[in-house]
């Protein structure tokens, strides 16, 4: 297949490399130096970004409405369900809060990544990309270590694009993404221990039968899929965000959205980065640990490459279980340049952060959404933002696949046999109950 749209810079030794075709012919590494890292590169001029961001006559149907800087070739290879066409809304509950007991004032947006056509998760524009990208190369079997909401959303757009898939969950995830899964006709490895094992056996899985492997939160389509979120934000409001607010697994967002910055930083579109502020949740914090440590003695060399690993996280956010970050020596410095943090937010509250959005908005968070909102409660308290400032929260997830949540959800109701025990009451009465966790 000829391609002249676009092509790979290793991002370790600057080899270049012609697209996705040799990228899989040589299992997905730098032929020069074995790195699994690139860069994308167009030959567009980017400046026709700008003109796709100032449209404002064609309605954005999905992510693809960026086909022009996607890795892409043939239009007739896109496999999609309306990913990426969502909103950013702005929440002022949360505005007042913070001004009301912090005495900052705030604009607070969301991207509703929980409102994307095909699973509801931020993890839908990557599963498209990556399921175009193999339809396009004739890949017809595929394999994922996950630990929930990727292997979903593959799960769905790769049996779209009639694409088998192996996918490794570990022993904590939630069964209801092992049914989104299988209830699609792919393939579940229920592996007996962490994620990290998860990805240990899915990688000699790939190699035994020579059958590719999503390249995880580097993988060149899912951070080319999710760079979108950048050019959505400047068509819809026009500038971006001071601060961005994200639960963190593994951390493909932040990657993303520093990519696609790079990209425009030379048309003027912006005046500056956002912070990164990315949260964990208490029971699985490996880059927060590390990131402590690192302010604590003063950056030192080699800072970025001191992280724990831990075994077997037990956390009560499945989907975040990510005990070995090897990520962290791209996220803290990307984290470092833009006076950013890693933060931590206690998962023990992360139903009230639930209940919470559901009273205020009437829209269902999902476990690690609860986290990232959480993580703005948790920002506050820990003096993160600053009056005026304009904070993007990545709502990541609904409750569609988190039953057992949407179960604990359940606050307000009374058991009875008799008219006696039953009384009008005012929703109103609930406010205070509800915000009382997260007061200062």
């Amino acid at each position: 297949m000829e391609n002249n749209k676009y092509f790979f810079v290793c991002c370790t030794c600057g080899e270049k490399i012609a697209g996705f075709g040799p990228w899989f012919a040589h299992q997905q590494q730098c032929p020069a130096c074995g790195s699994k890292w690139v860069d994308v590169r167009y030959q567009n001029d980017p400046a026709g970004i700008q003109q796709l961001i100032a449209d404002k006559n064609t309605r954005v149907e999905s992510f693809f409405h960026y086909f022009d800087y996607l890795p892409l070739i043939n239009r007739n290879n896109i496999i999609t369900s309306g990913e990426g066409a969502i909103p950013v809304e702005r929440w002022a509950f949360l505005e007042e809060f913070a001004q009301h007991y912090f005495g900052t004032n705030l604009t607070v947006l969301v991207y509703r990544n929980d409102l994307n056509g095909g699973t509801g998760t931020f993890k839908d524009v990557a599963a498209a990309m990556a399921a175009s990208v193999l339809k396009e190369h004739g890949i017809r079997e595929y394999c994922v270590a996950s630990t929930g909401n990727i292997a979903t959303a593959f799960a769905f757009y790769l049996a779209k694009a009639g694409i088998s898939l192996s996918v490794f969950i570990p022993e904590d995830a939630l069964k209801s993404n092992e049914a989104g899964v299988s209830c699609f006709g792919q393939r579940v490895y229920r592996i007996k221990g962490d994620y990290a094992l998860a990805k240990k056996i899915c990688a000699e899985f790939s190699k035994k039968y020579n059958i590719p492997m999503s390249g995880g939160n580097i993988d060149p389509a899912r951070v080319e899929a999710k760079k979108t979120q950048v050019f959505e934000w400047l068509r819809q409001l026009g500038y971006i965000p001071d601060v961005y607010i994200q639960s963190l697994a593994g951390g493909t967002g932040p990657i993303a959205i520093d990519k696609a910055l790079n990209d425009i930083r030379h048309l003027g579109l912006f005046t500056k980065d956002p912070r990164y502020i990315l949260v964990q949740p208490s029971g699985c914090n490996p880059m927060t640990v590390a990131w402590e440590k690192a302010k604590a003695t003063a950056y030192p060399d080699g800072w970025t490459q001191d992280f724990p690993i831990f075994n077997s996280p037990q956390t009560r956010i499945p989907t975040l279980a990510n005990g070995n970050p090897q990520t962290y020596p791209i996220l803290a410095p990307l984290v470092h340049k833009t006076n950013g943090e890693f933060i931590t937010f206690d998962e023990n509250l992360h139903v009230e952060v639930s209940r919470l959005v559901a009273y205020e908005t009437g829209i269902k968070a999902g476990p690690a959404a609860a986290i990232a909102v959480g993580g703005f409660f948790q920002s506050l308290q820990q003096g993160l933002l600053q009056n005026g400032e304009r904070v993007m929260i990545n709502l990541g997830e609904g409750t569609d696949r988190a039953p057992d949540l949407l179960e604990e959800m359940i606050y307000t109701t009374i058991e009875t046999d008799n008219v006696a025990n039953c009384s009008p009451f005012h929703r109103e009465t609930l406010r205070s109950k509800l915000y009382k966790p997260f007061l200062p």
